[in-house]
């Protein structure tokens, strides 16, 4: 454990010297601030609509807020995640200090899981730049707060799997922009795989919908935490470790 530390606050500290934790960070808080507020606003005008024509108690803050948002912040994380993994093995292998790390008193296992702790603490942060958000909601309103505690950790589930997606191809070669083409690349398909759910029919439709990253996310945007989804979410990032200790075992065999 003190090894995956030290490997992980190694990395963690180098995101910051480069500007891409920075731009990132910086990046990631602009795009979710401002759909935060425009679903604020959004928000505020269909209360106003519903108490011009007396339609009801209003809007919902879990459906015209919570779920807009958190739905919109797995998007951009699907967008950004291969920024950050894009340079976790390919920085090493092509600055050759991979070799360094390799024959370090560590495992191979500790190193694979010091590396995805480090983008894991970085991913972190910055979905801790959004804890205003349930602040807010709360201040302003009464909102549930199981979506928004079911939010945020099929959120960082889903950006789990595709930080070890990104992993995996950043081990694979040393050029960092196929490593994130490919990572994102990859992504986009885990993603978009249920949309052939409905055209398959039958078994294979259940299977292909069962693939599907976000099929498992719609139970927690809910505050529903399904065991079947944790299972999911927790073997797919194992494998994703499995096969990153398993590129990079045969890369030092060679």
């Amino acid at each position: 454990m003190k090894n995956i530390w030290t490997i992980a606050r190694r990395d963690f500290r180098s995101y910051f010297t480069s500007p891409i934790a920075y731009f990132v960070i910086a990046g990631f808080t602009a795009i979710m601030g401002w759909m935060f507020y425009m679903s604020l606003v959004y928000f505020h005008t269909a209360n106003l609509q519903y108490q011009q024509y007396n339609q009801g108690k209003g809007a919902s803050i879990t459906d015209q807020i919570i779920r807009p948002v958190f739905g919109n912040m797995n998007v951009v994380f699907l967008l950004l995640v291969p920024f950050i993994t894009m340079r976790l093995f390919a920085e090493e292998r092509k600055n050759q200090t991979i070799q360094l790390l390799m024959t370090a008193p560590v495992t191979m296992l500790e190193i694979v899981l010091g590396k995805f702790s480090s983008a894991f603490l970085l991913l972190a942060v910055m979905v801790g730049t959004t804890a205003f958000y349930p602040i807010v909601l709360a201040i302003t309103g009464n909102p549930d707060p199981g979506p928004i505690i079911g939010s945020y950790i099929g959120t960082l589930l889903m950006a789990s799997c595709t930080l070890v997606i990104g992993m995996v191809f950043s081990a694979m070669t040393e050029n960092q922009i196929v490593a994130g083409a490919l990572s994102f690349a990859t992504g986009l398909f885990f993603w978009l795989i249920s949309w052939a759910q409905s055209a398959a029919g039958g078994s294979m439709g259940e299977f292909l919908g069962f693939l599907s990253l976000i099929s498992h996310y719609n139970n927690f945007s809910m505050g529903i935490v399904n065991t079947s989804d944790l299972i999911y979410y927790f073997s797919f990032i194992f494998f994703g470790i499995f096969l990153t200790h398993r590129v990079l075992d045969s890369y030092r065999w060679r």
